[in-house]
């Protein structure tokens, strides 16, 4: 199927040089605002506690930051339209206990004959060691004065050296933030879900993220090279770093949250860019038999208006789909539309005026190298 019933002659390639340099500095502004500013990273990756209310009145983002700030700087936001009334609020933190609460209790808890003080942050969980049998309901009253929710308090029984073992078992930021949002006492919503990930989960799935991007990258530039010339490897490997800064920009910009499904989006942006990219490759070996001696420059031009209608075609059908999630989706199917439908576009545009560029640069220097030792340059394998 063909879009364009004729054969186009445009001249893409005449604009590499500003087309390259507009895109380079969009970039370094791109890497410049994640260094200084950064991601609004999500629960998966900056860990804490993420819970989804669904009010029984309309609501408004304003409204719920007003009602949430007794808990400190939570993130709110709306998913869905006005009229489902759910919104997201975030809070850093799995447990109520926090530094400034553990010194809290460990004061509070002195006067009951405390003699060792032990507190996890991460699970939440406190061991101490009393003088004398203590009942466990002052524990728990010593320990909710200072603000800290109790889930349990287990008697662990008397230990071997003297004296009794207890824990405390302190609740989770769900229920800090379910209190606080409840009005006057009284819960006008509904708890929809509640997801924890603690801090050191979130920087291993973040870890384990980026890695990813780095192995499939290495993995496509190994196939570009051996299918191609290694001369091509370098402009394909540079448009899909062009590629993944845009969509990273994406999500710098709006302010939409950075989580495992943004990795997802990056991923399957790194295979639609190379998978257009390899489409024009394809295209320029097949120039190169069929019009020996011709400038590359010329070659890829050629490449480029053959390729434009399944370009346009391709682009175009996965867009649609993708306006669908758009219009229908919410949260995160969402964010996935809205981030794709750019890597869709810049994923385009990288093949032509990033990948080719690169590519007529190479081959240039090539060219330049071989006049200097009586040589000749760049050839293409033709499979």
């Amino acid at each position: 199927m063909r879009i364009l019933k004729h054969k186009t002659n445009i001249d893409f390639i005449g604009k590499r040089r500003t087309a390259f340099f507009i895109s380079t500095l969009i970039n370094l502004a791109i890497l410049v605002g994640i260094a200084t500013v950064g991601f609004d990273y999500g629960v998966d990756f900056a860990g804490g506690t993420l819970v989804e209310l669904k009010f029984h009145q309309p609501m408004t983002p304003q409204q719920v930051r007003e009602r949430a700030a007794p808990l400190g700087d939570p993130h709110v936001q709306r998913i869905g339209s006005e009229a489902d009334n759910s919104f997201l609020v975030r809070l850093g933190g799995v447990t109520q206990l926090t530094e400034e609460s553990r010194d809290k209790a460990q004061a509070a808890l002195a006067p009951l004959g405390l003699e060792r003080f032990d507190a996890q942050l991460d699970s939440g969980l406190i061991n101490m060691r009393m003088r004398t049998q203590v009942d466990p309901q002052a524990i728990r009253q010593a320990v909710e004065s200072t603000g800290t929710g109790v889930s349990e308090v287990r008697s662990l029984g008397e230990a071997q050296g003297g004296g009794f073992d207890y824990q405390v078992v302190a609740s989770g930021m769900a229920d800090r933030i379910v209190q606080v949002m409840s009005a006057h006492g009284e819960k006008d919503f509904t708890v929809q879900r509640v997801d924890y990930v603690g801090p050191q989960i979130g920087r291993q799935l973040r870890n384990k993220g980026v890695l990813a991007l780095l192995y499939a990258m290495v993995a496509i530039l190994v196939y570009v090279a051996f299918r191609f010339d290694f001369k091509f490897g370098p402009g394909a490997l540079l448009a899909m770093l062009h590629d993944l800064i845009m969509v990273a920009g994406y999500y710098l910009v709006t302010r939409r949250e950075f989580n495992l499904t943004s990795i997802a989006v990056l991923l399957t942006i790194v295979g639609y860019s190379v998978n257009d990219t390899i489409v024009i490759y394809d295209r320029i070996r097949e120039e190169m038999v069929k019009h020996k001696g011709k400038a590359l420059p010329e070659l890829i031009n050629l490449a480029v208006n053959d390729t434009l209608s399944r370009t346009i075609l391709t682009g175009s059908v996965t867009a649609l789909s993708l306006v669908g999630l758009l219009i229908f989706g919410v949260g995160e199917i969402f964010d996935f539309a809205a981030a794709m439908l750019v890597g869709i576009a810049v994923g385009t545009y990288s093949s032509i005026y990033i990948a080719s560029p690169v590519t007529i640069w190479l081959d240039e220097r090539a060219a330049a190298k071989a006049r200097a030792t009586g040589g000749r340059g760049m050839k293409a394998k033709v499979a």
